[in-house]
């Protein structure tokens, strides 16, 4: 370059410099006119914050041009604090990188704008454009590597303040200010509000993973698709609380059924608890759910309790005592036919849900009324039970609840 393109290019470098602080608004407005998330943020500090990045990125370009050499990562000092706070405003990546090009582009057509018709001083701008790649090239992977970084770090930090939280609830300690009231807000979770509390655990980790990548998965799918409350991976468990819907057992039933297909994919043992109100009831509430959890022992499922009996809940609490209370007759009885299909203990179960009526259960089984009471004489016979006694039905029912097992069940559902 001669030295007349030299005090060209200087002096397109000075027009800039001297109007740097109309350019760089330009440029901001240009950011907001064409990048829609931050238009749409409601983080007071953005447009202050983005004024002081451009103006920095502006800066390391007009150096880089002054000293003759290319950009360097050194010359964005501002850019990774600045990565920082686009994530603690809610910016993506994407719109990061966009607003950073956008940016960019303002300038050039400043730089294009300041050479005017003089022939020299438009070559000067034009044999900049090379800079202004470079630029674009360095301080965009500086940006993206701040931003990954930085999200990082928030989401490390968001987990502790999460764990921590939980950690705080479980023992009912008071948590009245600072992040972990901040998060309690944020997520929908007052002092008074009804919520519910799930544990789940994988039983069956998925080919070529791990137990606490399965964990780690849990919490994302929770996260996506429960967007009130959190949930934490506390050592060899997710433990999720979050407020109850309005809507009653119908909304319930529809959430959880959006939940279903990923947590059956995960391989996971899940219990939810009943509905509780207040901060208070968390102990309560996680010990629900561990229990219905400890109920499905180490088979895949769910169990809901909002969606359950009270006797059904009992059968959870059973143990072993219960089983051995078990009469031998009907021990036998139960756990024969279900290794050989459980054709009597479908039909029974079917006869218990009809009231006791045999001509109902033929209906709702689809079979002649013949078929469903010689069945259920046969049954009769194996248990030595009169199954027109209501003590004699429950007693085979609690049998069929604590020996049928619960692979795969996903309860009230």
């Amino acid at each position: 370059m001669t030295t007349a393109d030299n005090d060209a290019v200087e002096g397109v470098v000075d027009t800039v410099e001297a109007s740097l602080g109309r350019v760089v608004t330009s440029a901001v407005e240009a950011i907001w006119d064409q990048v829609p998330a931050y238009a749409a943020c409601t983080a007071p500090e953005l447009r202050s914050d983005v004024t002081v990045h451009v103006e920095a990125i502006f800066r390391a370009l007009l150096t880089s041009v002054r000293l003759g050499r290319p950009a360097r990562r050194e010359d964005f000092p501002p850019t990774e604090t600045q990565a920082g706070r686009r994530v603690r405003q809610g910016i993506s990546l994407s719109d990061f990188l966009h607003a950073f090009r956008v940016a960019q582009l303002t300038l050039w057509e400043t730089l294009l704008e300041m050479g005017g018709e003089d022939p020299d001083s438009r070559d000067a701008a034009l044999a900049l454009v090379g800079q202004v790649m470079r630029v674009i090239e360095v301080g965009s992977s500086l940006a993206a590597e701040a931003y990954l970084t930085a999200q990082q770090h928030d989401l490390a930090e968001s987990d502790r303040v999460r764990r921590d939280l939980l950690e705080d609830l479980l023992a009912a300690r008071d948590i009245s200010a600072g992040p972990k009231q901040a998060l309690l807000r944020a997520v929908g979770l007052e002092a008074d509000a009804r919520l519910v509390v799930l544990s789940a655990t994988p039983v069956l980790t998925p080919a070529g993973g791990s137990a606490q990548q399965t964990l780690q998965d849990v919490v994302a799918t929770l996260r996506r698709l429960v967007p009130r409350g959190f949930a934490v991976a506390r050592q060899d468990e997710v433990v999720g609380v979050a407020p109850a819907q309005t809507g009653g057992t119908a909304a319930f039933t529809q959430t959880l059924g959006h939940l279903l297909p990923e947590l059956r994919r995960q391989g996971l043992s899940v219990g939810i608890s009943t509905h509780h109100a207040g901060l208070g009831k968390i102990p309560e509430a996680y010990a629900e759910a561990c229990a219905a959890r400890e109920g499905l022992g180490n088979e895949a499922g769910v169990i809901a309790l909002p969606l359950v009996s009270s006797l059904d809940y009992l059968f959870l609490r059973h143990g072993d005592t219960a089983r051995r209370l078990i009469r031998p007759d009907i021990s036998r009885f139960v756990t024969e036919d279900l290794v050989n299909g459980s054709n009597l203990v479908a039909t029974f179960l079917e006869y218990v849900a009809s009231d006791l009526n045999a001509r109902t259960t033929a209906q709702r089984l689809h079979v002649h009324p013949n078929t469903a009471y010689y069945r259920l004489e046969r049954i009769a016979e194996r248990t030595g039970c009169d199954l027109r006694r209501f003590a004699d039905v429950l007693e085979i029912l609690v049998a069929v609840r604590l020996l049928g097992g619960r692979r795969g069940r996903t309860h009230g559902l």
